[in-house]
């Protein structure tokens, strides 16, 4: 945002150059006082506190949390730096607010997933399956960011602390199933576990570009049939 002080109009006009005494200056006619131009809205001031998180959330995708600056951001948007702390106190803050967003987004996400439960426990874990599988298909960018975000973790240990919870719930949100469905605790923590590393390996598999439905779908039934029916078998 550009200021523009008022009282600075005056100090624009140059010092009038004294008359010969010879010849008398002709007297002028007072001049209407110009009217200091109105600041034009300049698109920082229309940016919002989301319009930066939605370019560092991009930037994270693209090129990792390295690729959160500042100035890059403020380029991104077409904007001054200055502008940024309108809505941040520092690059930290941005960085917290952003892992703040996903995190929130994380939980509605699985609350969504506790309502409507089947009675079949191996009906709900295949259910949790093909949720978590079309996540990472049709939500690529949030998959991607994930994967930026525990590169973040391995550095700071407050992102750590934060992800471990999410990472902690999902886990619990699986356990319960497979507890109703084995009978038996600790196999139902090892199958839980289990689940979800394939869950996240898939993940992995399915960002790469060659990747394809028909590898998802592949993906979805070893997982399914070593996991759920191969359990419920047993169990």
């Amino acid at each position: 945002m550009h200021w523009v002080c008022p009282c600075c109009d005056g100090l624009a006009h140059k010092i009038q150059t004294m008359p010969s005494p010879k010849t008398p200056a002709p007297a002028k006619k007072p001049r209407a006082q110009s009217k200091a131009p109105a600041v034009a809205e300049t698109s920082s001031s229309r940016l919002t506190r989301d319009d930066w998180l939605d370019a560092a959330f991009q930037a994270a995708i693209t090129g990792g949390f390295g690729a959160v600056r500042v100035l890059t951001l403020a380029d991104a948007l077409g904007v001054s730096r200055g502008s940024f702390y309108w809505h941040f106190a520092d690059h930290a803050e941005l960085v917290q607010a952003l892992v703040d967003r996903w995190y929130q987004r994380e939980l509605a996400a699985q609350k969504r997933m506790l309502q409507g439960e089947l009675p079949d426990p191996a009906a709900r874990i295949l259910q949790i399956l093909d949720n978590a599988i079309a996540h990472s298909v049709e939500e690529r960018e949030f998959d991607r960011f994930e994967q930026a975000l525990r590169a973040l973790a391995s550095k700071d240990k407050a992102i750590a602390a934060q992800l471990e919870k999410v990472d902690r719930k999902r886990l619990q949100l699986v356990y319960t199933h497979y507890a109703k469905l084995v009978g038996d605790d600790e196999k139902a923590r090892e199958l839980s576990a289990l689940f979800y590393l394939a869950v996240v390996g898939s993940h992995e598999a399915l960002n790469r570009p060659s990747s394809s439905t028909k590898v998802s779908d592949y993906l979805k039934s070893i997982i399914a049939k070593h996991l759920v029916h191969a359990v419920q078998t047993r169990a």
